[in-house]
């Protein structure tokens, strides 16, 4: 698989100029950016935020009955999703007051045994907030830092921290059309999808930079170690989205991992993202650079 993707890409590369590659990246760029913009005007934020970040309540028991269910049964409550993982069904409420939230638990501690309750405040969920946006934004200035200091070329190293934010974009553009909510577990897939989306650019600038050779073969030549890297972390994380999301129908005493689930298909959209982004955006602008009259020698050896 790897080897036929490789040569697709690479004829594709080969056969079109720097213009065309730059073209679909940066048409899918704008319209995660309008996704997440419109998403933001409509609700106060680009992405469906967890319980963790706006507050609520979560409860998880055992029981026979179905989500459906148990949905009609707890709907005078603002209930906002109900979803079966394994033997146990998980049902989560927005915010509420005391009363209603002392009178939500024991309804059900009533009517069910072995239930766990968790609860977030809404002004822990808005602090948090705030902490993740932190968090996202220290690890991506680090991360630029370290490009600049690796290349010391502004344009080579901007490319590679644009094909970066182009990524976590396209990404969080994803969870949005996806219903994908913005919990702890997808923060982490998208801080380490920094790191993954990094790690195939630093691979091109560093052979289309510092190695000899003309700049075609050398693109050639990162692009077969890079291609074949990222399809074997696809793979890997194709697995444990499998695992962790349906093991559940095969083997019944399995229950549904909802973290490593949406960590995986975050990554797994993350990193084709990165794929298109590094292999196209990324080429044109390298390509373009290390073809132009001044630095043809210097590249081109």
């Amino acid at each position: 698989m790897a080897t036929g993707l490789t040569e697709f890409l690479d004829n594709f590369v080969k056969s079109h100029d720097n213009r065309q590659l730059l073209a679909f990246p940066l048409a899918v760029l704008a319209l995660s950016l309008v996704v997440l913009l419109v998403s933001f005007v409509n609700s106060g934020s680009p992405l469906v935020l967890g319980m963790e970040f706006q507050g609520g309540t979560q409860i998880s028991l055992e029981t026979t009955e179905s989500p459906a269910v148990l949905e009609e049964m707890y709907s005078s409550y603002p209930i906002t999703d109900v979803r079966q993982t394994g033997s146990r069904v998980i049902m989560q409420f927005g915010i509420m007051d005391n009363e209603q939230q002392l009178q939500l638990e024991h309804e059900v501690m009533s009517r069910y045994s072995n239930v766990q309750i968790q609860q977030v405040g809404p002004v822990y969920g808005q602090a948090l907030q705030i902490q993740a946006l932190q968090a996202l934004i220290i690890s991506f200035i680090g991360m630029a830092i370290v490009v600049f200091l690796i290349f010391r070329t502004f344009i080579p190293s901007a490319a590679v921290i644009f094909a970066a934010f182009s990524d976590i974009v396209i990404a969080a553009a994803f969870m949005r059309v996806a219903g994908i909510e913005l919990s702890l577990g997808t923060l982490a897939a998208l801080l380490m999808l920094i790191g993954y989306s990094v790690d195939s650019d630093i691979l091109l600038t560093n052979r289309v930079i510092k190695r000899r050779g003309s700049v075609e073969e050398k693109i050639s030549r990162a692009m077969h170690t890079g291609i074949t890297m990222t399809t074997t972390t696809l793979a890997a994380l194709a697995v444990m989205f499998l695992v962790s999301t349906f093991a559940y129908l095969i083997i019944p005493s399995f229950t549904q991992i909802t973290l490593l689930s949406q960590i995986s298909i975050v990554l797994i959209a993350g990193l084709f993202a990165d794929m298109m982004n590094t292999w196209l955006l990324n080429t044109g602008i390298l390509r373009w650079y290390a073809m132009k009259p001044e630095f043809r020698g210097r590249y081109n050896r």
